[in-house]
């Protein structure tokens, strides 16, 4: 480090950091003095949220006696420290007695609290950016690890600041009744996001917010396909803005695909680029919403980490109200590139970036479709070759995080003809079948759908 730059972190360090000393007494003299003050903040309070060390170390003693069921008040907390050999280090029974004589109850106590977690934010800001301000002048330093390593402990303290997140069973009535009460009013059977097919939304009701959906399939069914048939459907028929996140395919392949579905024109024409005058005609006729709208919005990084993936849909709902997220596909994410990989097996990682999927959709309240490869073992065992979850690829928390899980099945993949009984062994040619073999709010089913092969696009079956 420079002169010049070691100059600068001394004037940032003569600063007295952000903090509120008369707040944390009034805290600590609150709760002695009524133990119902603690049950309103012990789940936004820690040790570290206070600035003096003497004053954590008389939380952690009040936080101890309240883990242990034990009375909070100016004598327990003495005692408790005295046995601990910390008494003294507090300044001793004085120091406990001022601070219960600062306050006359726990009135706003919870306000006092959140001004106090406001300057714990700021101090850790202060640490973190001047830690990123060191690395950054240091050239061995990989500008995306740094980003990334930024990204996630910026995330991490964000989280310290949103710990109260119940609700009372009166609120969450009121809530439950509203939405309901608007449903019935609108005449639709449809609560969520419309997948532009009718017997999945009648499953479904449509993709519900906060809901982890994952699609899963072997090579070759299909699975790009039908994730961009349901896309067409939402932007098109339903105008909802879209999130595509495709790791597999560049943004242009996914338009193509887009565009032969739109307008009937076969993907290998489009790929060979042999359009006659007519094909151009549909082109730009039967694509124009695709250029207007701008619902859809794709990214097509090779790589992408669980953080970034969160940073940029933070970004899409806030600036452009995405109200779906699509990601191609799920295996081909990463963990955060910074941490320790070679205690971190290929199974953990999956279900590290699967829980992370769950949380995002949590955090954004909006509906979260990831697709998910199938292992091997359909293919080895014999049968007609339909998928179940013991088939999902690499981690059983991928079924545990998901509340729906789809199996992408189109049997004349394999060379079978007809459907089995549950079709009256009808023709199966062109056909697929979405089974749902999860459902953690509602029932399971199969769904057959049409398949046009040379468009790479489903729709509706009709019989």
């Amino acid at each position: 480090m420079t002169i010049f730059q070691k100059l600068e972190f001394s004037k940032l360090n003569r600063k007295i950091p952000p903090q509120a000393l008369e707040l944390e007494e009034a805290v600590l003299g609150a709760i002695m003095i009524d133990s119902s003050g603690l049950n309103q903040v012990i789940d936004i309070i820690w040790p570290e949220i206070f600035y003096s060390p003497i004053n954590q170390e008389i939380y952690k003693a009040i936080k101890h006696l309240f883990d242990k069921s034990q009375p909070v008040d100016l004598i327990t907390v003495s005692n408790y420290l005295k046995s601990q050999d910390k008494l003294d280090f507090i300044g001793g029974d004085y120091y406990l007695i001022e601070l219960s004589q600062k306050v006359i109850s726990s009135a706003h106590i919870e306000h006092h609290v959140r001004v106090m977690q406001e300057k714990f934010i700021l101090r850790n800001l202060i640490t973190i950016l001047s830690e990123m301000i060191s690395k950054a002048y240091d050239d061995t330093v990989e500008v995306q690890n740094l980003l990334n390593l930024l990204e996630n402990k910026i995330f991490q303290l964000s989280n310290c600041y949103i710990k109260k997140n119940y609700d009372t069973s009166n609120n969450l009535f009121i809530k439950a009744i509203n939405r309901i009460k608007n449903i019935q009013n609108s005449n639709q059977d449809i609560s969520g996001i419309p997948s532009g097919f009718d017997d999945l939304d009648q499953i479904t009701s449509g993709w519900q917010k906060s809901d982890l959906i994952i699609l899963a399939a072997r090579p070759g069914m299909g699975k790009t396909s039908f994730l961009l048939s349901m896309t067409s459907n939402i932007i098109i028929d339903y105008k909802i803005p879209v999130a595509f996140f495709s790791l597999e395919m560049s943004s242009i392949q996914l338009i193509n695909r887009l565009i032969s579905s739109e307008t009937g024109i076969s993907l290998d024409k489009l790929r060979r680029a042999k359009l006659s005058d007519q094909d151009w005609v549909s082109v730009y006729s039967n694509t124009k919403h695709l250029q207007s709208d701008s619902l859809l919005f794709v990214d097509d990084s090779p790589t992408l980490s669980i953080f970034e993936l969160r940073a940029k849909c933070r970004n899409l709902v806030s600036q452009h109200n995405i109200k779906l997220i699509m990601i191609d596909y799920l295996q081909l994410m990463v963990i955060d590139t910074l941490n320790n990989k070679k205690f971190i097996n290929r199974e953990q990682e999956i279900s590290i970036i699967s829980r992370g999927l769950k949380s995002i959709a949590k955090e954004l309240d909006i509906p979260i479709i990831a697709l998910s490869q199938l292992s091997r073992a359909v293919e080895i065992r014999g049968g007609n070759k339909r998928p179940m979850l013991s088939d999902l690829r690499e981690s059983g928390a991928i079924e545990q995080d998901a509340d729906i899980v789809g199996f992408i099945y189109r049997p004349d993949y394999y060379g079978f003809s007809n459907w089995n009984k549950s079709y009256n062994m009808t023709s199966c040619k062109d056909q697929a079948e979405i089974i749902i073999a999860k459902h953690r709010n509602g029932s399971l089913k199969n769904i057959r759908l049409k398949f046009i092969n040379t468009q790479a696009k489903f729709i509706n079956f009709v019989n």
